[in-house]
């Protein structure tokens, strides 16, 4: 899962707020004092501080090109944490905000074929990504479902990509039809999909007979997990290789809560096992992954883990800490 990057702090201004549709606002940000912004590629996001202590992601929905502005876009959401709406009612023109990144948890694998599906916010990463193909020359179609057209974020930006691209509001035509693009798989064809659950849901089963590799899936929230019985858990010992460290986990408590415990902070963002943030090496033991974030094949490698939400499999686990 990791990709490489150079994360930074920055603090940026908001330079201009534009409508993209009905409850999607895009934030373009810029350099206080001008100048480049960090390099990124299609699929990356950054973390947005906001006032109270907000943090949450953003998918960098602008060009990579434009090395002087990030576009973030942001649904409101009215059964939110707060995050969406901070954004929509206290951000101005002027304002500046500290930001984090960027990250990049969805990279564009080099491929001949792909297929984009997005639903609602989801189009977000999808639209680096689909610039980044159509100058490449490979083949692509998006398939974008939404509520209603007028929910639908960027429709006047994939015009231009004609028949290549699908609109399907749910209002007019009801939902997307996967099995007609994904009951058959398709050799040499990458997936690429965003948005709410039971899309990605759905699609992943859809998928399940593809080639290992074909599906690539970004989730804004985290999926949701069988519940787990903290009684039928045990103590682990955590050993940190770098500092030396040894850290006893308690039962009902994940990796990060017990190194904080213990006055430890390693970097961290979501919480929640989406971001990425606080993506560790594991270099001995089994990690017991709740993320939803890392593949089928990367949780069976087990050498890589999201300690904000994961735990072990066995009584001891060495992390490259």
């Amino acid at each position: 899962m990791s990709t490489t990057h150079e994360e930074r702090e920055l603090r940026l201004r908001v330079h201009q707020l534009t409508w993209e549709s009905e409850g999607v606002i895009s934030v373009h940000l810029r350099a206080p004092g001008g100048g480049d912004l960090p390099v990124w590629q299609a699929g990356a996001h950054v973390d947005l501080r906001l006032p109270g202590i907000i943090t949450r992601q953003y998918s960098l929905s602008g060009s990579p090109t434009d090395r002087t502005t990030w576009r973030i876009s942001v649904l409101r959401e009215a059964a939110g944490k707060g995050g969406s709406q901070a954004v929509h009612e206290t951000l101005r023109p002027g304002d500046v905000v500290e930001v984090v990144g960027p990250r990049n948890n969805f990279p564009l694998v080099a491929g001949a074929d792909y297929l984009f599906i997005a639903g609602g916010i989801g189009i977000t990463p999808m639209l680096p990504m689909i610039e980044a193909v159509a100058a490449s020359g490979a083949s692509w179609q998006l398939l974008y479902g939404g509520r209603t057209r007028s929910s639908m974020a960027f429709l006047p930006e994939l015009e231009r990509h004609g028949d290549a691209v699908r609109v399907q509001p749910q209002d007019e035509v009801g939902l997307l039809d996967l099995g007609a693009l994904l009951d058959e798989p398709r050799d040499g064809t990458l997936v690429y999909c965003c948005g709410p659950e039971p899309l990605l849901a759905a699609v992943e089963e859809r998928c399940a007979s593809w080639a290992p590799g074909s599906l690539h899936l970004e989730r804004f929230k985290p999926r949701a997990q069988a519940p787990v019985d903290p009684d039928a858990e045990s103590d682990f010992e955590v050993v940190l290789e770098q500092s030396g460290v040894t850290v006893t986990v308690p039962a009902g408590m994940s990796v990060l809560e017990a190194l904080e415990d213990n006055g430890i902070e390693p970097l961290n963002s979501c919480r929640e096992g989406i971001c990425g943030t606080c993506e560790t090496k594991v270099l001995a033991g089994v990690p017991d992954h709740r993320d939803s974030l890392l593949s089928d094949e990367e949780r069976a490698a087990n050498d890589t883990m999201m300690i904000c939400v994961g735990r072990a499999l066995c009584d001891r686990l060495v992390l490259d800490l």
